[in-house]
């Protein structure tokens, strides 16, 4: 189902901080949001999934969002926050449990229970089910989250830096994971995240931001060029591509 954003604007206190963002994502597509700080990034995917309330269209297939209910949306979309904070003290299968709350009444059924421990296995961390989610390393914790995004079975995942907390194998493991499931089950992905080797590797498209609006879309090559990272990011880099892979090398600030 696409996802399809018009005229997309949001403002703070008079500030715009999105500025005429159109962007269309297709089923079975992985695309990265990149761009320094303060770009709106996060703003971007933060307005996608409703959090913020922006003006402009967004449309998921041929229905706005501003006419679905909360739970409607979250059947369509499932949202992974850079930094997950769980206060109340429950355990690792009740928070991925959460993810099935669209799906089902006050009770979770035995399918339920099922999905949410495939989607620790496959995030490899079945052994932390019974484990309270307020104990664990903030890596673990997002693992924990982005299953319970998986184990939501929506058909948009939004991902606000999933690697962020990550360290280097699990961050190719999450990579891996997700291009996975863009390929075997048609989902797809759209996510904010600073690595440029990463989202050259793994995104079908790439949208390049700054100062709240698109300067820059399309595949990682045609948009991860030299002149383009110089004048967003204000850093002399070298592009160079080896076995079919794009590496993004910096030399020094300007």
């Amino acid at each position: 189902m696409k996802l399809i954003i018009n005229e997309l604007q949001f403002n703070y206190s008079s500030e715009p901080l999105l500025e005429n963002v159109n962007l269309e994502l297709k089923p079975g597509e992985l695309v990265s949001i990149i761009g320094p700080n303060g770009a709106g990034k996060s703003t971007l995917i933060k307005c996608i999934n409703r959090i913020l309330e922006p003006e402009g269209s967004i449309k998921i297939g041929e229905k706005d969002t501003k006419k679905m209910s909360r739970n409607e949306i979250a059947k369509h979309m499932s949202y992974v926050p850079q930094s997950p904070e769980n206060k109340f003290p429950t355990t690792v299968l009740d928070t991925v449990l959460m993810g099935r709350r669209p799906h089902s009444s006050w009770r979770f059924s035995e399918n339920d229970i099922n999905k949410a421990l495939n989607s620790l296995e496959l995030m490899g961390i079945s052994d932390f089910a019974l484990k309270d989610y307020n104990e664990l390393s903030g890596g673990q914790q997002q693992r924990v989250i982005i299953a319970r995004a998986i184990a939501q079975e929506s058909n948009i995942v939004l991902l606000d830096e999933p690697t962020s907390n990550l360290d280097i194998k699990h961050q190719l493991s999450l990579m891996e994971l997700l291009k996975e499931l863009v390929q075997n089950k048609g989902i797809s992905v759209i996510m904010a995240i600073h690595d440029l080797n990463i989202s050259a590797r793994y995104s079908d498209r790439l949208i390049l931001m700054e100062k709240g609006k698109i300067v820059a879309a399309g595949e990682p090559a045609d948009v991860l060029t030299e002149e383009n990272i110089e004048e967003v990011y204000g850093v002399k880099i070298s592009v160079r591509e080896e076995n079919g892979l794009l590496h993004i090398i910096p030399l020094r600030s300007l």
